[in-house]
């Protein structure tokens, strides 16, 4: 399919949207290194709003008394916290919002990628799905079924950024440019490759790699040194990106280590360092085991922390902490499903807030006041501008129109954030079933959130700050709020010519939410 988000060449400030050919760096743009301050940007997968000790409520629940995260705590000491920061449902839509600045809705790699020109939608008996980017991003113009961009780590590495990339990438489908970050902007590549989860976490399983080299696609590559050995892939990780750190400080350029976990994504695979004390704890085992996972993501984040302090990078590193969905909740976890977020509704996959509110923390010594708090909401496309503006990028061009708005006035506290109103747009199916997962499309705006399904054209309206957990649907009483609210959200989408599904009853587009008020 042809690539219909290709844009023209322009140029425009760094908060607002631009379209060009390439980045290129601008002497205006480029302080000196020893000026420039080292990023790193620490993305969990699948890590939920609660999957920590540390509360980004206004209480702690059973959930922050479960898990262990020191080192999250740590850094929270040290920073600031954002309790509303939010991301798309699911992985692969995050991840290219993130390094490209775009919404969903434009850059239409709205659901997850992994096989080249493949999806992995069911038909559904209601509605014909979109198709959209099924092999995601990348840098070359001319692919197939892909969104060309620039990507975020190529402007930084244009603008003098030595760029490494460790984990998990899941930017483009197998067998296309964008499955390769060495292809996306970064100098090095740790383990990063087309798919979304390891085949096994286990350096005793090869984590996933078969002797007769027939090895599944979500086999971690590039990590044979720890084949056979006792060893968790988040610690591998760990310690490959330590020595790529090693690498970056002998040369002249500050660093940006996107430091990209596979955890805690499934498979839900035990970590032996911590798993007997979550037993101990009586947790059915693959709690217990989820539980590991994210400790010893926390263990890598520590020993990052640690990393910096004893190579006096502290004080010249902004660490930005986030994850790039809800956690799970619609299956595999024991018990009660959908809670596992509370005390928001979902998780993965959900429009509800367990699916796309995330914990973030920044640490930036010297201009982000330590141990506070920011209730403001921002979305995913923001980091993009916001890392830019952080690395003293302040001019540049990329092939893609870009939604995000810089964060930096709520990390130094000089200036204001606009006001704005925040989207999501996921015309699919996921696959498992649960509340608020589904096609949609949903706004926010100030404290209100409204979600559209496709398939019945219903319309929800929540307060959020006055009900998180999106019990009360309120639509009824506030027609002239849904109203306003969907005509807000439809235009955007309309806007950034979002796509929708197909009704099969009338073989027409569903209608937009507005178009049925």
């Amino acid at each position: 399919m042809k690539n219909e988000l290709l844009l023209s060449a322009a140029l425009l400030p760094l908060s607002g949207m631009s379209g060009a050919v390439q980045a290129m760096p601008s002497s205006e743009a480029m302080p000196a290194a020893e000026q420039r301050p080292n990023i790193i940007l620490f993305l969990v997968d699948d890590m939920g709003w609660q999957d920590t000790s540390l509360p980004f409520w206004t209480q702690r629940t059973r959930h922050n008394d479960t898990y262990h995260t020191p080192n999250m705590e740590r850094l929270a000491t040290q920073g600031k916290m954002f309790t509303q920061a939010y991301a798309c449902s699911i992985s692969s839509p995050t991840r290219v919002s993130l390094f490209t600045g775009m919404n969903a809705a434009r850059h239409r790699v709205t659901s997850w990628t992994l096989r080249k020109n493949t999806t992995h939608e069911q038909p559904d008996s209601v509605m014909i799905y979109p198709e959209w980017n099924v092999n995601g991003i990348c840098q070359e113009p001319d692919v197939e079924r892909t969104t060309q961009v620039t990507s975020l780590a190529q402007v930084l590495k244009d603008n003098g950024y030595h760029t490494i990339h460790c984990g998990k990438a899941h930017f483009g489908a197998n067998d296309t440019p964008g499955a390769d970050p060495l292809k996306m902007g970064f100098d090095v590549n740790i383990a990063g490759h087309a798919a979304g989860s390891p085949a096994s976490y286990y350096g005793m399983q090869n984590f996933g790699n078969k002797p007769d080299g027939k090895s599944p696609l979500a086999a971690v590559p590039g990590l044979e040194k720890y084949h056979g050995k006792d060893i968790f892939l988040s610690e591998a990780l760990t310690i490959e990106a330590e020595k790529a750190l090693d690498d970056a400080r002998k040369t002249d350029k500050p660093f940006f280590l996107y430091m990209a976990h596979y955890a805690i994504h499934t498979p839900i695979q035990p970590d032996m360092r911590f798993y007997q004390k979550y037993l101990d704890k009586g947790l059915p085992p693959v709690e217990a085991a989820y539980a590991t996972l994210i400790e010893g993501m926390d263990k890598s984040l520590g020993d990052l922390m640690d990393y910096l302090d004893k190579n006096n990078l502290t004080d010249n590193t902004v660490l930005l902490f986030m994850s790039d969905n809800g956690g799970l909740a619609a299956h595999t976890r024991a018990g009660q499903l959908h809670v596992q977020n509370y005390p928001l509704n979902s998780g993965k996959g959900s429009a509800y807030e367990g699916g796309v509110r995330e914990p973030m923390i920044v640490r930036w010594p010297g201009t982000v006041a330590a141990e506070t708090k920011c209730d403001h909401y921002l979305m995913i496309e923001d980091f993009f501008p916001t890392i830019l503006e952080i690395a003293g990028v302040k001019h540049y061009n990329t092939v893609q129109e870009r939604d995000g708005i810089s964060f930096l006035p709520l990390l130094t506290g000089k200036g204001k954030m606009p006001a704005r109103d925040i989207y999501w747009h996921y015309p699919h199916s996921w696959g498992p079933s649960g509340p608020g997962i589904g096609a949609t499309c949903s706004i926010r705006s100030g404290a209100w959130k409204l979600v559209y399904y496709f398939d019945s054209g219903k319309r929800e309206l929540f307060n959020i700050p006055a009900d998180i957990g999106e019990q009360h649907d309120v639509a009824a009483g506030n027609p002239k709020l849904v109203k306003k609210l969907s005509r807000k959200l439809s235009n955007y989408l309309r806007s950034v010519d979002a796509q929708r599904p197909i009704l099969r009853a009338t073989r027409q587009p569903a209608p937009w939410p507005d178009e049925t008020l």
